[in-house]
């Protein structure tokens, strides 16, 4: 089955182009079927690659997905025009008293910053307290996966002496877990952030359990016990070429940056990085639509119970 996407959505055109099928609003309001509703906040800069990176992982299942693409109201993008943002996003304000099947908060480059000095910290708890009660299950992706953790039990972030940046193997110490059926004993995935969470923290919080964790990128993949909310560090939605895009800006920019590690062949930016994760981040999401979503959430999304 199709994701139900925005007509016009510049992510159809790239999506079809990977003979990947996408449905427009149009052509959706033919079946007969209830599809899930799944919103994406977007706290990335780089708004129309974050979508299409998304929406290609959500499309690999068999289920119809009706997707809306969320803004904070708080917070102008600088990277995108604002007439995308008017055509295609909604804001918390416009869907508060709307209820969804799965939520996915993605990542911000605001790591550095103290959570409550983020210019969006308020209206970003506003959107984490009302998916409690609103959103059968929710997805959180690095910085959001922090700013979750901190808002949801109080577990700290810290700063890294340098950024974790590159490529990193992890170990699958769940394989029984839903999540991660099918995962290899061991794969790989990006990250790129400032700053981490620690295992020792999340292990005193007996709400949570970790799923996956590198030796070298730290805990990855954490899990509330009730299964409706899930963190992950790192980015599994990267395209192969996304961390040599940060790489190569922050040299531009004449920033110190390391080369991201395990991600260019012999460590030569001038190589082309292959994509090792691809597998991972299918089964990552396609796992969390169908045994955390779709498996889960009422037919009637006004029965939805809050999480607490």
């Amino acid at each position: 089955m199709p994701i139900k996407i925005p007509s016009g959505l510049p992510a159809a055109e790239v999506l079809q182009s990977e003979n990947i099928f996408v449905m427009d609003e149009l052509r959706a309001t033919a079946q007969d079927i209830r599809p899930l509703r799944i919103a994406i906040l977007n706290l990335m800069p780089t708004k129309i690659t974050t979508e299409n990176q998304i929406i290609r992982l959500l499309s690999n299942s068999p289920l119809q997905i009706e997707l809306t693409l969320l803004r904070v109201a708080s917070h102008v993008s600088a990277n995108v025009s604002p007439k995308h943002m008017e055509t295609f996003y909604r804001t918390y304000e416009e869907v508060r008293n709307e209820k969804f099947d799965g939520l996915i908060i993605t990542g911000a480059p605001v790591e550095n910053l103290e959570f409550r000095d983020v210019d969006y910290w308020d209206e970003l708890c506003d959107i984490m307290r009302w998916s409690k009660t609103n959103v059968y299950s929710t997805l959180h992706i690095c910085w959001a996966a922090q700013a979750a953790l901190n808002f949801h039990y109080g577990i700290p972030k810290y700063p890294l002496s340098a950024k974790m940046f590159g490529v990193f193997e992890h170990k699958n110490l769940e394989p029984n877990h839903p999540l991660l059926r099918g995962f290899d004993e061991t794969f790989k995935a990006p990250h790129s952030r400032h700053t981490e969470v620690r295992r020792e923290d999340i292990d005193a919080c007996p709400k949570l359990e970790i799923l996956a964790e590198s030796d070298e990128a730290g805990v990855y993949i954490i899990a509330s016990r009730k299964r409706r909310l899930f963190y992950v560090t790192g980015h599994s939605e990267y395209d192969n070429t996304t961390l040599a895009a940060e790489y190569f800006r922050d040299v531009n920019r004449g920033l110190d940056i390391e080369i991201p590690k395990h991600y260019f062949p012999g460590d030569d930016p001038k190589n082309i990085p292959p994509n090792v994760w691809r597998g991972h981040a299918h089964l990552l999401f396609s796992n969390w639509l169908n045994y955390f979503v779709y498996q889960g959430t009422p037919y009637n999304l006004d029965e939805i119970e809050s999480i607490d």
